[in-house]
């Protein structure tokens, strides 16, 4: 039987597999030049994924049919696998101020179990292709972010706590400006006077919420203000998610 005859794992199914793998990434190629929180891997992985547990529900189960006629029903087990690894997958992804984390670990929790599925419902091919594009998504596609141009007008939001000195606002502002970014908005978030210990004179720490606007790296400019003297912390957050 050549390759061609595999039941349900021919050309036209790998076919199927490209073009779910294809438009996938154009879709979050489009949401990663935006920098939102579910960018390219992301939807990659979750869009190919999506078409291999179609896939299986279609051409998984050829064996049990007997003249026309379902004398068993296992992808009623393969709908509940799909509906109980999603609270599998919430559970990884969590929101910490404006940072979002876990959305692609969580993809590929769901992909492996489609994976599994295939595996267990006898189309190997299609699992082996499957779990190739995984790596393909993991180890070659942040290479194609890290050069993406960044979008001009989507802003992005830093959460910058430092002592209350007169100079640290003002050069971590400069700071922003010499990484080619634009200050759009400055607010207060939090402005509390830490306990002092009877030894010590403890120094009141202010925190600020920036939305900035650029094309360069928030990573590199987040770092960039860490190293100025006075500041505590920097939290670079998500276009996506609100800081309010």
């Amino acid at each position: 039987m050549g390759f061609g005859e595999l039941a349900g794992q021919g050309w036209p199914q790998i076919g199927d597999l490209g073009l779910a793998f294809v438009l996938s990434a154009l879709i979050g190629l489009e949401r990663e030049l935006r920098q939102k929180s579910a960018g390219l891997r992301t939807h990659t992985v979750v869009g190919l994924a999506a078409a291999l547990i179609v896939l299986v529900s279609k051409y998984g189960f050829m064996d049990v049919l007997a003249s026309g006629r379902i004398v068993l029903d296992p992808s009623r087990v393969a709908a509940q696998i799909v509906s109980g690894i999603g609270f599998i997958g919430g559970g990884l992804i969590f929101v910490h101020r404006d940072s979002v984390r876990g959305l692609t670990t969580a993809a590929i929790v769901w992909l492996t179990a489609a994976v599994g599925m295939a595996c267990g419902a006898g189309l190997p091919v299609l699992a082996l292709i499957v779990a190739g594009g995984h790596f393909v998504v993991v180890l070659l596609f942040p290479y194609v972010e890290d050069r993406l141009p960044a979008s001009r007008w989507t802003p992005s939001h830093l959460r910058v706590s430092y002592h209350d000195r007169e100079h640290v606002l003002r050069e971590v502002l400069m700071a922003c400006t010499q990484h080619d970014f634009t200050v759009g908005r400055l607010r207060i978030e939090r402005d509390h006077e830490p306990a002092a210990s009877p030894n010590t004179q403890s120094e009141r720490v202010v925190t600020v919420i920036l939305e900035v606007l650029g094309v360069r790296s928030v990573s590199k400019l987040a770092a960039t203000l860490l190293d100025i003297d006075g500041v505590v912390a920097v939290n670079a957050g998500d276009a996506n998610v609100p800081s309010g």
